[in-house]
Formats: structure tokens, C-alpha cells, sequence
């Protein structure tokens, strides 16, 4: 395996760890205010802090795999990373809104006892959840679909690529997903009544995730969505996303919560995948054909084995510190430790 193949491989993984990881983190803040509910009665400010619970104690973890991938794009594909930020810089600035006002409503959510101010906390952690997960979609769309490549050979991207229909529905469908991976994730995490609740639910997002895919499926194959350079492999990875899916709405009905959230993970990892994979060898497609290949965007040979180091030392460590907080923090939420919201 050449070192540009190897260095693009842990550009993905980091990614799809980002989105695994980071993807039901926003689904939980997105749910967070809905899941608080037994038996159509509500259970006051304690009992609504208990999706939140779930995800309490990586709070704030998951995003050092957004960070390492951002150091692999600087460090190893430098020229993506040019061309890539400066078209995308408003939903990058959206994203990173969205991360600030999530955490910082969270932490504000529970130490406030006025209800007024709760429910804006409430609304500000939803936000914080829905518009990074939103806007996630947003990319991972214009990458399916190609963006406007300029004269001089940079990459323009518009309000008008941003809000075509491919694009909205990808935003649309990533929000869905990442919403009921996030409930999945609190139907592993929590007690018995409120698991049962969250399973409900996110039966009904994976659905309805699956539902603004195929609508997505059917704009690329009337030629208004994707435009993929190995048709034949975006085919079969569409195949998967579609059978995990099925499969964690098949989970979630008959109460399997770990075979759900595993099948929630692989739904939001392969999105990656199909951007790698799909558009391969071009790391950014242009909507007009061809783009920037993984041979221009790579940094030198010299600079790719300097970087062996990063690669050999932190993700080794990343993985060790995800095991170790998962395998500390396992169980169900108020079993092994307490509320932390």
C-alpha cells in the first residue's frame, strides 16, 4: 500500500469516527428535550436531564477525531485543505457555531432551576445539535455532487449549490440518521422506561432517514444528485447504507439495542466511504467533471513519511482513550454512575 493510499485511509477513518462519535452526540442534543416523557406525563427537570446523561461522559471527546482529521487534511493533503475551507467556510463557520452553542447550553442547562430559562437552554442545546448535523449533510452532498470549478482551477461553491434539492436532502437525511443513532445510543445507555421510549423514536427517524436517502437516490438517478465516478461501487455502498438502515429500524422494534447502535454506527460511517470510494481517485469532484485528484492533493513523498509519527503515536492513543472511557463509563445511566446534567 503506497503512502497516499495509506494517509487518505486515516483521513476517512478519522472522519467516520468523527461521525460515528460525534453523530449521536448531536442526536441526543437534538432529542434531548423530547426523550424526558413517561407515559405521556412529564417527569420535571431531573428526569429530562437523563439523555443528556447518556452522553455525559464523553462529553466533549468525541470531538478530538474532527480535530485529528483536520491535522491529517493540514499536514497530508494540504492542497484539499486550500481548495476544500475556503469554499465550504460558511458551513465550517455554521458547524463551529453550532459546537459552541451546544456545549455551552448544555453546561448552562444544569445549573439553571428557572424554567423559563431552562427551555431556552433546552432550545439551544437542540439547535447545537441540529445545525452541525445539518450542515455535515450539506458537505457530504456537495461532495456527492460536485462542486462549480473555476477557471483558474479553484473550487466555488454557492447559495445556490448549498440549497439545491440533493444537497438539502442530504442535510435533511444526515440530521434524521444522526437523531436516531443518537436515540439508539440512549436506548443502550439508559433505564428500562426511558430506553423503551428512545427505541420508539428512533425507529421512527431511521425510517424516516431512509426515506430522504432514497428521495436522494432518486434526484441522483434522474441526474439532479450525485454524479460518481465508480458508479458501480457507489451502487453497492448505497446497497449497505440502505441494509444498515433497515437493519437498525429492525433492531430497534424488537428492543436489540446493541445490535441497533451497531447498525446506527455503520449508517453514518459508509457516507464516508461512499464519498472516498465512490468519487475515488478525486478527493473533490467538480460538478463540470474531473476536479482535484488524491495525486494533487498530496503532500510529497518526504513530508507524508515525516508525518508517520502523528500517525503511529496518536491515533494509537485516540483508540485507547475512547476503549478506556467506554469500558469505564459501561452500563446502563444511573446504574454505574450518577447524573452529570
Amino acid at each position: 500500500m503506497s503512502l497516499e493510499t495509506l494517509w487518505l485511509a486515516l483521513l476517512g477513518l478519522l472522519l467516520a469516527g468523527y461521525f460515528v462519535l460525534g453523530g449521536y452526540d448531536y442526536g441526543v442534543q437534538m432529542l434531548s428535550p423530547f426523550l424526558g416523557t413517561s407515559g405521556g406525563t412529564p417527569t420535571g427537570p431531573r428526569e429530562r436531564n437523563a439523555a443528556l446523561d447518556a452522553i455525559a461522559p464523553f462529553f466533549l471527546g468525541n470531538e478530538v477525531w474532527l480535530v485529528a482529521f483536520a491535522g491529517v487534511m493540514f499536514g497530508a493533503f494540504p492542497h484539499l485543505e486550500g481548495s476544500l475551507l475556503s469554499g465550504l467556510y460558511p458551513l465550517i463557520v455554521a458547524i463551529l457555531v453550532g459546537l459552541v452553542l451546544g456545549n455551552a447550553a448544555i453546561q448552562l442547562r444544569g445549573r439553571s432551576r428557572d424554567p423559563r430559562a431552562l427551555r431556552r437552554w433546552n432550545a439551544l442545546v437542540v439547535l447545537g445539535g441540529a445545525l452541525p448535523a445539518v450542515c455535515w449533510g450539506i458537505v457530504v452532498g456537495l461532495l456527492l455532487h460536485g462542486v462549480p470549478r473555476r477557471a483558474d482551477g479553484s473550487f466555488h461553491i454557492g447559495a445556490g449549490d448549498v440549497f439545491a434539492p440533493f444537497t438539502l436532502t442530504c442535510g435533511v437525511a444526515t440530521a434524521l440518521l444522526f437523531a436516531g443513532h443518537g436515540a439508539a445510543f440512549v436506548a443502550l445507555r439508559s433505564e428500562p422506561e426511558l430506553a423503551a421510549t428512545a427505541r420508539r423514536v428512533g425507529a421512527t427517524l431511521v425510517a424516516s432517514a431512509g426515506v430522504a436517502s432514497a428521495l436522494a437516490l432518486v434526484l441522483s438517478l434522474f441526474g439532479a444528485g450525485a454524479s460518481m465516478t465508480r458508479p458501480g461501487t457507489s451502487a453497492v455502498l448505497f446497497a449497505l447504507v440502505a441494509a444498515a438502515l433497515a437493519a437498525g429500524w429492525w433492531y430497534l422494534t424488537r428492543g436489540n439495542d446493541t445490535l441497533a447502535f451497531t447498525a446506527t454506527c455503520a449508517a453514518t460511517a459508509l457516507p464516508v466511504l461512499l464519498v472516498g470510494a465512490g468519487q475515488y481517485p478525486y478527493l473533490l469532484a467538480a460538478s463540470s467533471g474531473a476536479g482535484l485528484t488524491v495525486d494533487d492533493a498530496v503532500a510529497d513523498h518526504a513530508t507524508l513519511k515525516l508525518l508517520i509519527g502523528f500517525g503511529v503515536v496518536v491515533v494509537p492513543v485516540i483508540l485507547a482513550y475512547q476503549a478506556w472511557s467506554w469500558w469505564a463509563f459501561r452500563g446502563r445511566t444511573g446504574r454505574r454512575h450518577p447524573s452529570y446534567f
